[in-house]
């Protein structure tokens, strides 16, 4: 049986960086007790790798080679890569930078489909990125475009990096994040875009619990249950 004709139900969260998809996306699977997908960790790790081992960034099957044999694991908070925890190395900004760049490489996206696909299993999934619910599962029985204000999102990133010890300054961030959202948005493979039948959701003047709600309450409208 393949991914899209899986009886597992999945719910995509895809929306911009720092738009605080992935924090949604733990809480709403922790609180219905699903498996989640952290898809861009998968690009930032190869990121990552890329960094290591020296590898061409502009080589695009390079690259893709590289994500391919990654050794990956996640267990938790920990994300290993060949046994090491760099959960804190792939958010850094050098290798969130070089991760939207690759990601606009097609050999790349297709080396990592069947991965993050991988994922969808009992008794459901919460994925998020940018394109969990145009690419990868586009049969999602609920697809939420999480937004935000690009500044608010560079302060939450800004806040983010500091309290991991990082040093971080905000109009870099800011910069880099609209350069991202537009390489992001137009990019020619697998662009961010809201799936035509997604819920927009403006997390701009919401808290966590608020915005974890919302999506909660979209679950329940469609007639399951908001809980285990």
């Amino acid at each position: 049986m393949n991914a899209l004709s899986s009886p597992f139900p999945v719910i995509t969260i895809d929306g911009p960086t720092a738009s605080g998809k992935g924090t949604i996306a733990h809480r709403v699977a922790e609180a219905l007790g699903w498996t989640v997908l952290d898809s861009g960790a998968l690009y930032r790790l190869t990121a990552l790798a890329v960094q290591r081992q020296g590898v061409d960034a502009d080589d695009e099957n390079a690259v893709a080679r590289v994500a391919e044999q990654l050794d990956v694991a996640f267990h938790g908070d920990r994300v290993l890569l060949s046994g090491h925890d760099v959960a804190a190395l792939i958010r850094q900004e050098s290798v969130g930078n070089l991760a939207s760049k690759i990601a606009t490489y097609p050999a790349l996206r297709k080396a990592l489909l069947d991965r993050q696909r991988a994922f969808r299993m009992a008794p459901g999934l919460v994925a998020d990125g940018r394109d969990m619910g145009t690419v990868v599962f586009p049969d999602a029985a609920l697809k939420i475009f999480l937004v935000a204000d690009v500044r608010a999102r560079a302060e939450r990133r800004c806040k983010q990096l500091k309290e991991k010890g990082f040093s971080a300054n905000l109009s870099g961030l800011l910069e880099d994040m609209r350069a991202r959202d537009e390489r992001d948005r137009t990019r020619a493979t697998a662009p961010l875009v809201a799936a035509a039948d997604a819920k927009t959701v403006d997390s701009s003047c919401l808290s966590i619990d608020e915005t974890v709600e919302v999506v909660l309450d979209f679950w329940s409208s469609l007639g399951f249950s908001a809980t285990q």
